[in-house]
């Protein structure tokens, strides 16, 4: 088990590497000039000794490899230096931004679970073969509508006709009703798609089979039967469920003109603000490596089959089969099932 867990770590540590380095030599590719960004519309009337002082100031006129191990080295510092456009620590602002987005997302994942898992119970349940297409075609449906749509048709209906919710707020639960419910509606998909399909796997296993046979109601074996072990499936989406809140933010951070990691990310991209972008890309890698890494972590806890084979593997020992027994049969009494003996 310990070899597991070194492994999984390791492999969380590599996955974070391996995205900072691809993203920092590919946004330094870019035919970007940091110091124009950083001094803005004055930068034509600076000299260039004070452009070539301010290049030597935040390490811009060393070769691209050198930055990138004095990144990296910063990096194990907790420093991720500093934005050319806000004018501040990039630490700082990603972390002043990320609380907003977890409490974001934590709701729209919320939401998410609730539609998901109802679509595909109520699926499942309902033997009606339009009406189980129907609820089926739900998730293809909800994928393909863009989300900026989507957010922009409820604040239409829901604050502006209705004004149940407000339509640009950063304040109170209720702001968050909307955007949330516009950051579910991809996620929701994903999670309908993969549970049914456990679902009607789980269904046609002998233990369904056996509560039909019981006389147990359909509600209550898909509930009570199916349901716990359709639900292993569904910690294996939870780091796609998670890269895709983080990555849903953004559009719905923008339109519903909400503070947070996603704003802050579209800010930085549209004025080519390298470290910022650079840090958010690394606080994505570093989430997602981790959710990976406690669902891999979970996994052997709620699945028997998994807890063997790590038992198996670490040297355990393993438990003997029983003997079935042999029964011998009388000669005398050939007919006679009851003079059987073990």
């Amino acid at each position: 088990m310990a070899r597991f867990v070194a492994l999984r770590i390791g492999q969380a540590v590599l996955v974070t590497w391996v995205a900072y380095t691809a993203a920092f030599f590919l946004l330094y590719a870019l035919p970007s000039d940091p110091i124009s960004l950083l001094l803005g519309p004055d930068a034509v009337d600076v000299s260039p000794e004070e452009r070539a002082a301010l290049a030597a100031q935040y390490g811009f006129d060393q070769p691209l490899i050198q930055q990138y191990f004095h990144a990296l080295f910063n990096l194990f510092r907790g420093d991720l230096g500093y934005s050319v456009q806000m004018g501040g620590a990039v630490s700082a602002i990603l972390g002043e931004a990320l609380g907003s987005t977890i409490q974001l997302a934590a709701l729209g994942l919320v939401f998410a679970v609730v539609f998901g898992l109802g679509i595909a119970v109520a699926a499942t349940y309902f033997q009606n073969p339009w009406l189980r297409q129907t609820l089926l075609s739900l998730p293809s449906l909800s994928v393909s509508i863009p989300a900026f749509w989507f957010g922009l048709l409820l604040i239409q209906v829901f604050s502006f006709r209705l004004q149940w919710f407000p339509a640009f707020s950063a304040t109170g639960f209720e702001s968050m009703i909307l955007p949330a419910i516009t950051l579910a509606l991809p996620t929701s998909a994903m999670i309908a798609q993969v549970f049914a399909r456990s679902l009607n796997t789980a269904l046609h296993e002998p233990y369904s089979a056996t509560a039909f046979a019981k006389g147990a109601p359909r509600i209550r074996v898909v509930l009570h039967h199916a349901s716990r072990n359709a639900l292993l499936p569904m910690l294996t989406i939870t780091g796609l469920v998670v890269g895709q809140l983080l990555s849903g933010t953004v559009v719905t951070e923008t339109v519903f003109s909400r503070p947070g990691l996603g704003r802050v990310i579209a800010t930085a991209v549209s004025g080519q603000d390298i470290p910022v972008v650079l840090g958010a890309v690394l606080v994505g890698a570093v989430l997602y490596s981790g959710t990976n890494l406690i669902v891999d972590l979970l996994y052997p806890v709620f699945d028997p089959r998994q807890r063997a084979r790590l038992g198996e593997r670490g040297g355990g020992k393993r438990r003997q089969a029983i003997p079935a027994p042999v029964f011998k049969r009388r000669k005398d009494k050939a007919h006679d099932f009851s003079d059987y003996s073990v």
